[in-house]
């Protein structure tokens, strides 16, 4: 069945730039800092520790390695995804693209076409002027609700414990689309395809996703003050 569009919105198209700082976006001629850019550099320091920590068990090499697959993976597992949505089909036969393919037709096989009712956009950008920008996964109606929907992969299965800096990033594309847009979302979803694994839904909303758009605010003031050239 296909899904419902709705372009309600008239989002700008991403002009994106990765430089030594992180990434990077412009914005109605501003440059303004990525959402994971930000995320990045104020990750706590037991956070920063448990990364070190990984890496060094299993060597530069090995974990450059693994995150620079895992992160091809999802670009493709995304682009599979977003050709689902538009209606378009896409199709990459190589042996990382193989692997992402399945992945995304689990994540379709799910059902989730069901519970994503509208979509408002995919894969565009959005920005909160003079603070922050970043590209969104999709936005719009799920289960009923206005939300943010971000699709991720894993090589393992994820506790929702384990995934708070997942619910702020919906949280930064939330506070960007209801300041400029004055939409209400209150809610974000992720879901998570697991390799070789199941799907994982999780869904934030209410006080609780309230909770983590103040959080991402206090992350966006200390980014600010921390790096205010």
């Amino acid at each position: 069945m296909p899904i419902k569009w709705n372009k309600k919105y008239n989002y700008l198209n991403p002009v994106r730039v990765d430089g030594p700082d992180g990434r990077m976006y412009t914005a109605n001629n501003e440059k303004l800092p990525s959402v994971t850019t930000i995320l990045g550099k104020t990750r706590s320091p037991e956070k920063e520790a448990n990364l070190a920590a990984w890496r060094q068990k299993l060597g530069e090499k090995k974990a450059d390695k693994i995150r620079d697959d895992a992160a091809a993976r999802g670009t493709i597992m995304h682009r599979i995804l977003e050709g689902y949505i538009k209606g378009e089909g896409h199709m990459d036969m190589t042996d990382l693209g193989q692997e992402a393919g399945t992945m995304a037709q689990a994540l379709i096989d799910s059902g989730f076409e069901r519970s994503l009712e509208e979509v408002w956009g995919m894969e565009m950008m959005m920005y909160y002027p003079g603070l922050y920008a970043g590209a969104c996964d999709i936005a719009g109606i799920y289960e009923g609700k206005e939300a943010i929907i971000d699709f991720k992969q894993s090589n393992k299965f994820k506790k929702r414990e384990w995934i708070s800096d997942y619910f702020i990033q919906t949280a930064a594309y939330a506070v960007a689309h209801n300041y400029v847009y004055g939409s209400n979302i209150n809610s974000g979803v992720i879901l998570i395809s697991v390799k070789n694994g199941p799907i994982l839904k999780y869904v934030s909303e209410g006080t609780e996703f309230q909770h983590f758009m103040w959080e991402w605010l206090g992350r966006v003031g200390l980014y600010h003050k921390t790096h205010s050239n």
